[in-house]
Formats: C-alpha cells, sequence, structure tokens
C-alpha cells in the first residue's frame, strides 16, 4: 500500500488517509439522499430505488477508479445543480422530454469530454487560465463551500418584500440576507456549536478535526433533538436492487434536435464545475508545486472524470463529477488515492449502511464545510491585488461562485473579463499582454451560453 500510493513522498501515513476518506465521505454522503429529491419519483421520475442504487455505486466505482488510477483525494458523486437542472427539463417538457432521454443527452456529454480530454482540450485549460484566476478560483470555492456550509444549516434566512411573487425568480432588490435566529432554530444552534468545537480541534492541531468534529456534533445533536434515531429501529438494512435504472438511457431520443442545448448546458456547466474543483482541490493538496507533473495528474483525473459521466448515465443518474466537498478530505490531510479509495469504498458500504449515514443532520457536515472554506481562503494572499487588471478578473470569478451559487459562472466571469480587460491593456497600453488562444475561445462560448441559452 506505500509503494501503490507512495505514502512517504506524500507525506502522509494510512492513517491519516483512511480518516481523510472518511471525512470526505462525511462531508457529501448527503447526495444519496438529496439527489433523490431532484431524480426521483417526485422529482424527474426515476424509480427511487433506481437513484439510490446509481448514486451509490457511481459514485462508489468512479472514486475507487480515481483513488487507484490517479492517485489523488478527489471523489465524485452525481454534482449538485445538475441534477435539479435534469429534473427541470423533464418536468418543463410536459411529457415530450423522458428521463430516459435525458440520460442520454448525460451519456452524450460524457463522450464529448472522452473526446475533449483524449485529444487534450481539456488539459490545455491548465496552461491557458492565469495564475492569478487558478488562485480565484480555489478562493472560490472556498466560500462556495462555506455557503452551502450556512445554507445546510439555516444560519442563513431570507427575508422577502411584502407582495413578492414568490411563485418565480426573485429580483435582488426584493430580499434580504440575514442571519436566522439560532436560539429559536435548533439545528442552527447546533452548527454554531459544531463550529466552535472544530475550530478548537484545528488550533489544537488535533489530527481528524473534521472527523471528529462530524460526529460528535452528530451525538450533541441527540439530546438537542436535531440528530433523529427514531428511523433506526425500523431501517431496512438490507439494499433493495429492484427498479433499477440500469442501461435505461435513450441514447436514440437524446440525439433529437430538440436536446442540444441540454447537452450544451450539461458539458458547458461540468466543463468549468470540474476544472474548477480539480485545479481547486490539486492546490489545496500541494499536487500543482511541480506545475509540469501537476498538470499531467489533472490531465488523468479529467479522464477518470469524463468516462465516470457517461457510466453514471449507463447506472441510471445525473452528470457523476468530482465534488468539491473533497477539500474536507484534503485539509483531513488527505493526499494521496487512498482517501479516495476510502470514499469509494464507503459509498458502495452506503447500500447497507444507508440508515445509519441518514442519521447524520445536515447541521453536522455544516460545520465542516463552514471550516473547509475558513482553510481555502488562503489562496487569496497568491492573487496581485495592486495590478486591477489581475485584480478584477479574480474578484469576479471569487464573489460570483457563492452569490449566484455556481461555479461555472464565477469562472466564466473571470475569463471573459480577463480578455476584454487584456485587449485594451494590450492596445491602449505599453503592457506586453499574452493572452492564450483557447481563453478567447473559452470566451466566445461563454458568450454564445448566456446569451442564446440563458443561464440555467
Amino acid at each position: 500500500m506505500e509503494r501503490f500510493f507512495k505514502l512517504k513522498e506524500h507525506g502522509t501515513n494510512v492513517r491519516t488517509e483512511i480518516i481523510a476518506g472518511l471525512t470526505t465521505f462525511m462531508a457529501m454522503a448527503y447526495i444519496l439522499f438529496v439527489n433523490g429529491l431532484f431524480l426521483g419519483e417526485n422529482g424527474a421520475g426515476i424509480p427511487n430505488e433506481g437513484v439510490f442504487f446509481a448514486t451509490a455505486v457511481g459514485a462508489g466505482l468512479v472514486t475507487i477508479v480515481m483513488g487507484l488510477f490517479v492517485n489523488i483525494p478527489i471523489a465524485l458523486a452525481p454534482g449538485m445543480g445538475l441534477n435539479a437542472y435534469f429534473m427541470t427539463v423533464v418536468l418543463s417538457s410536459n411529457g415530450a422530454i423522458t428521463w430516459q432521454a435525458a440520460l442520454g443527452a448525460v451519456f452524450i456529454s460524457g463522450i464529448i469530454f472522452i473526446i475533449l480530454t483524449v485529444t487534450k482540450v481539456r488539459q490545455m485549460l491548465m496552461s491557458a487560465v492565469p495564475r492569478n484566476l487558478q488562485s480565484a478560483i480555489t478562493v472560490g470555492i472556498g466560500l462556495f463551500i462555506a455557503v452551502v456550509g450556512f445554507k445546510l444549516s439555516n444560519l442563513i434566512s431570507i427575508s422577502v418584500n411584502p407582495g413578492t411573487d414568490v411563485s418565480k425568480p426573485i429580483g435582488g432588490a426584493s430580499f434580504n440576507l440575514m442571519l436566522s435566529d439560532f436560539f429559536t432554530h435548533k439545528d442552527a444552534l447546533l452548527t454554531l456549536i459544531g463550529i466552535l468545537f472544530i475550530a478548537v480541534l484545528m488550533v489544537l492541531r488535533v489530527k481528524g478535526a473534521l472527523l471528529i468534529g462530524i460526529v460528535v456534533t452528530t451525538l450533541i445533536g441527540i439530546p438537542m433533538g436535531v440528530t433523529n434515531l427514531s428511523g433506526l429501529s425500523q431501517a431496512n438494512w438490507i439494499p433493495s436492487f429492484t427498479n433499477l435504472a440500469v442501461g435505461q438511457l435513450d441514447l436514440k431520443g437524446a440525439l433529437h434536435i430538440g436536446l442540444f442545448e441540454i447537452v450544451f448546458i450539461f458539458t458547458f456547466v461540468e466543463l468549468f464545475d470540474t476544472f474548477g474543483t480539480l485545479v481547486g482541490t490539486a492546490t489545496r493538496a500541494g499536487l500543482m508545486k511541480n506545475k509540469e507533473q501537476g498538470e499531467k495528474t489533472i490531465g488523468k483525473a479529467m479522464l477518470v472524470d469524463a468516462v465516470g459521466v457517461s457510466a453514471g448515465a449507463v447506472l441510471g443518474t445525473s452528470t457523476v463529477t468530482a465534488f468539491v466537498e473533497s477539500t474536507a478530505g484534503v485539509e483531513a490531510g488527505g493526499r494521496t488515492g487512498l482517501t479516495a479509495v476510502t470514499t469509494g469504498v464507503m459509498f458502495l458500504l452506503s447500500l447497507f449502511i444507508a440508515p445509519l449515514a441518514l442519521v447524520v443532520p445536515s447541521a453536522a457536515t455544516a460545520p465542516a464545510l463552514i471550516v473547509v472554506g475558513v482553510l481555502m481562503m488562503s489562496q487569496v494572499r497568491n492573487i496581485e491585488w495592486d495590478d486591477f487588471f489581475e485584480a478584477f478578473p479574480a474578484f469576479l470569478t471569487i464573489v460570483l461562485m457563492p452569490f449566484t451559487g455556481g461555479i461555472a459562472n464565477g469562472i466564466s466571469a473571470g475569463i471573459l473579463s480577463y480578455v476584454i480587460l487584456g485587449v485594451f491593456a494590450k492596445f491602449f497600453t505599453k503592457r506586453d499582454i499574452k493572452i492564450h488562444w483557447l481563453m478567447w475561445v473559452l470566451a466566445a462560448i461563454v458568450i454564445f451560453r448566456y446569451v442564446f441559452l440563458g443561464s440555467e
């Protein structure tokens, strides 16, 4: 195991890697149940048993492959946002687009990714995107993760102006974000307790602080009534292999001209989300210190990610992608593929321990995500804030991720603004600005996506 994962070379050991893998699993286990809300019988219409099976097996197998093939601590699972879009596509079509055809669209987007990866177009992103933007991506993802934690814990509330129509998207001037009254919201109070507990462990440099924090916060939640143990006594611990959606994708239906837009959006969002997650997590794990080796590693990771997209569709779930919650394991000390393998095994075992995984409340995982956000902010010091040409695109990249709830939105704004400012700086100043040709291509794709397809 030492020789296979090169543990000493990465300054880690088996115990640390396993703890990191468990931490990552605990941080992202919510997807096992949340995915069913979007894709299940009350969402897109896929049988609930089929969604749970596809989520657990898809996340487990692809994550294990990532660990064994690439040797990095990054886990994969059906991505949030894309599963919601999947549901929207099916429900808004009034029956014209079935969930089988939508799975076919996901499969095709995976094939596109495989082609882009094999031809090394995706890998070129590593050289094309400036260092300042790459650092900004890491910081933005940290804030994005922190906001996810605040939302899961209900620490953030929204007040809506009187008379506002809440049946459609609400304009920014019609609502305000505010801090919840955590003395009346027990889950918010439990999250605050968890944050302080993990923070103390971090200050004391306790190994496995995030995992310990999640477990202890879950236990504290029992007397508070936040951790619900009632389902354990009647839980069915034997996994159900009926009503699966394996192999039910409809490729012929997905090739219909009307699904071009859907395939494009799946591809666009996954392209930037994966790039951001891989770069941000790899940077935080110290895998990018050697630029050449780091780019090779990310290239291999992109191939696994691409295969995972199509494999997930075959199993019966929406886009399987690198999960940003992998940073929780990285912060717990994970540096090699053993972390990912541990996480993947836990996802496979979740077929048997689903009731136990369900016990962990979101208020217990939220503190870990918020602390991860704190740790990922460190990359902000690598951005040249005194140079507005570098600072402005970095700023947009950082703030739009948490404020719009999309990693792709932040990266898109950063790329487009960098190219525009670069043109003016090149022609109206004496600065020798060099913009990689791929940045021009990405900027054009960004414009096309938002002008013609909207911001789904």
